[in-house]
């Protein structure tokens, strides 16, 4: 595919810059830098759909389990015999 862009003074002078330092036509880093682009936004893409999967798992059991382990590790792996989640402070402050 053919494409004609109306590109401005700087990101004209840019992309000279770039295509004479690297050794590469003008078209070949302006090619460059939309594949990259468009590369990033499907990686982005898919790392969002990862993480809203994990957000909507409804598993509340094991979201459950795992936060009474975190907080059993934190405290027990403490150098101080003050515990970062008292029993008794549950509900209160965490």
């Amino acid at each position: 595919m053919t494409l004609t862009l109306n590109l401005s003074p700087e990101l004209e002078q840019y992309l000279e810059q770039e295509a004479s330092q690297h050794g590469l036509s003008v078209e070949a880093v302006a090619l460059q830098l939309l594949t990259n682009s468009i590369l990033l936004k499907q990686e982005q893409t898919g790392a969002v759909k990862l993480l809203q999967s994990w957000i909507d798992d409804e598993d509340a059991e094991e979201q459950q389990e795992t936060g009474q382990y975190l907080i059993h590790a934190l405290d027990d792996d403490r150098l101080s015999e003050r515990k970062l989640f008292p029993s008794e402070l549950k509900g209160i402050s965490w």
